[in-house]
Parts: structure tokens; C-alpha cells; sequence
């Protein structure tokens, strides 16, 4: 079957999610060391809200193409790309030349200012993709470039997530179900503090929470006292702003504490006692590097993890998809193609 000439996508010719608009634009062929990417699905996250408002703050060139998230198969590759070959099934990397632990200046962000993912292909850097998970559909693998590798670099790779500890996890959205199920990979509890109807409560059980606490109680001291007044080794701090304060009361002496969302606001407040005294490592996750994600890669074939997916969109109900996402879901939402 031959490829089209065009790719449809939907961009922004100015911020705003009223701009948003289908269009039409040439179907670019790959230079040395690109791949061009058929692209079978586009996962949101809540960053794609914020950057179709106002791109963040950043210097973003107009028309901008938003999503940072994307699964696909490898339609054609250019000169020296020897990583993939047409045909293999391939997930992005949010962060585009980060490719292990040494810090590149010159990385760049996908889903803007880098190329976003939401268009029937895109090109990318050979460097900026690895193989998706075979054990997983392209709905399911678009989902681990920035929730499940933000979830497995905060536990596994930087917290050095062991069997027995206990994560604390605030939400039910995409990034805090990753962490729940790679708490339980690991053999370790995971406690998740949510403000969701009972329905995610028992929902949350299912998937393997040892404990649902309700975001309105007292639920440092709930937590203390279910780890024997321990506290919790790993805390997931999904809203931040002044929850920060009291993820700390629950936190054991020496442990960790990831900052990853602010639904709470962009503002942190924290007692400096509780940091101080408690010994507190307090570290901001940006998502994480492509040596990791082929790490999560690898553990989701071994282990059969499914992520879970809220609901599922076609490309041309969008808005209704970021609507979902806005109101809040239980796991991830999808865009199919």
C-alpha cells in the first residue's frame, strides 16, 4: 500500500484550546539518522492542557502540534539509522538526547517546544525512540514515555525501590497507577490518597493498593500508623503546593519524597522542620532518560504489566479527550489513529 503524500494533524496557530484545528501538512522524508513514524496512538497528559493554554511559558513556533506521547511503527528510516528498520513498533522518548545519566544541554523537549505527537507521522531522531514493548498494543505502549517512565524513574531508578517499603501515592491518574503497579512489581505496599468517589477507591484495591485513604481525612496519621507509626519510605507527591507539608508528616525519617505534579499549585510549601529533621530527600522528577524507559521497557514484557487505560478516543474527537482528561480519570486517556 502506498504511504500518502500528507499527514493530518491538529495544531495550534495561536494558544488556546478554541485554536485548535485539523490540518493538512507535506509528509517529510527522514534525513541521516531520522526515522518517520506512522503513528497508532497518542496518550495524553496533563502538561498537553498547559501547553495548549499558553505552552508554558516557553518560545513555542506557531503552528504548534501539541502531545508528548506517541506509539508507532517505523514507516521509513534514513541514511545511518541503524536502530530500527521499517516495520518495528516503536515508542518516543519525552526527552529528546537524553539518552543515560550525564545531562545534555542540548536536549529537547517533545510535545513542544519539540515535535509534538499528535499527527498521523512524525519524524523523529533515531536517538529519540526505542522499541515499544511487545507484550503490550501501541494504545497501551503510548502510555509509558512520560507517566510510566516518570513513575519507574522516581522508584526504580532513582529511589532504589526494594521489597517490603511502603509507597505512598496521591491520586488516581496516569503517573500515580504507575507507581502503584511498580510499587507492587517491586513487592513493596503501595498506600494511594485520593479524593475520588468510592467507586476509584475500591478500583485502586483492585490493582493492588493495600490502602485507599480519603484526601479530606487525617491521612498523615492514617499512614503512620498502618507503617507502625514508621512513616512511608517513598512518597509520589502528584499535587504539591501546600500538600507538600503534609506528605512530610508522613514520611519516614530518612525517606524520599518525589516531586512530580502541581495540581496543588506551582508554589511548594513545606515545614523546614519536617524537611530538616526529618532528613528528607526531596527531589524533583522531570520524566526521565532513554536508558531507563528501555529499562521499564524490558520489566513490562518480563512481568506482563498492563497499564491502565481510562478511555479511548479517535483522532478526530480530541476536544472531547481533553475534556476527559481536564475532568480527571482513572488512569490514561488515549488517542487512536
Amino acid at each position: 500500500m502506498q504511504e500518502p503524500r500528507t499527514l493530518r494533524r491538529w495544531q495550534l496557530p495561536e494558544f488556546g484550546r478554541a485554536h485548535l484545528e485539523q490540518a493538512e501538512a507535506p509528509l517529510p522524508t527522514p534525513s541521516a539518522n531520522q526515522i518517520l513514524v506512522k503513528v497508532g496512538a497518542v496518550s495524553l497528559n496533563y502538561r498537553d492542557l498547559l501547553m495548549i493554554r499558553d505552552g508554558m511559558g516557553m518560545a513555542i513556533g506557531m503552528p504548534f502540534v501539541p502531545g508528548s506521547d506517541m506509539a508507532g511503527t517505523v514507516a521509513a528510516i534514513g541514511a545511518g539509522v541503524t536502530r530500527f528498520a521499517v516495520g518495528d513498533r516503536v515508542v518516543n522518548t519525552f526527552w529528546g538526547g537524553w539518552i543515560d545519566s550525564h545531562w545534555h544541554a542540548d536536549t529537547t523537549l517533545l510535545g513542544g517546544p519539540g515535535p509534538g505527537m499528535l499527527a498521523s507521522h512524525v519524524l523523529l531522531d533515531a536517538a529519540w525512540a526505542v522499541a515499544a514493548p511487545g507484550t503490550l498494543s501501541l494504545a497501551e505502549a503510548s502510555t509509558l514515555p512520560c507517566a510510566g517512565l516518570t513513575a519507574w524513574f522516581a522508584l526504580a531508578e532513582t529511589g532504589a525501590l526494594r521489597a517490603g517499603e511502603t509507597v505512598l501515592i496521591h491520586g488516581t491518574g496516569g503517573v500515580a497507577l504507575f507507581g502503584l503497579q511498580i510499587a507492587r512489581l517491586h513487592g513493596a505496599r503501595a498506600i494511594v490518597v485520593t479524593g475520588g468517589d468510592e467507586a476509584k477507591h475500591a478500583q485502586a484495591l483492585a490493582l493492588g493498593a493495600t490502602h485507599v485513604l480519603a484526601r479530606d481525612g487525617d491521612w498523615p496519621a492514617e499512614v503512620r500508623r498502618l507503617t507502625q507509626g514508621r512513616g512511608a519510605d517513598h512518597v509520589l507527591e502528584l499535587a504539591s503546593g501546600p500538600n507538600l507539608d503534609r506528605s512530610l508528616q508522613a514520611v519516614k525519617q530518612g525517606g524520599r519524597v518525589s516531586i512530580i505534579g502541581m495540581l496543588g499549585g506551582e508554589t511548594l510549601s513545606a515545614s523546614f522542620y519536617a524537611m530538616v529533621l526529618g532528613r528528607v530527600t526531596v527531589q524533583g522528577i522531570g520524566v526521565g532518560h532513554r536508558r531507563a524507559l528501555e529499562d521499564l521497557v524490558r520489566a513490562v514484557d518480563a512481568n506482563a504489566l498492563k497499564p491502565v487505560i481510562a478511555a479511548s478516543y479517535g483522532f478526530d474527537a480530541l476536544p472531547e479527550a481533553l475534556d476527559h482528561l481536564e475532568r480527571g480519570a482513572f488512569g490514561k486517556i488515549v488517542v487512536t489513529l
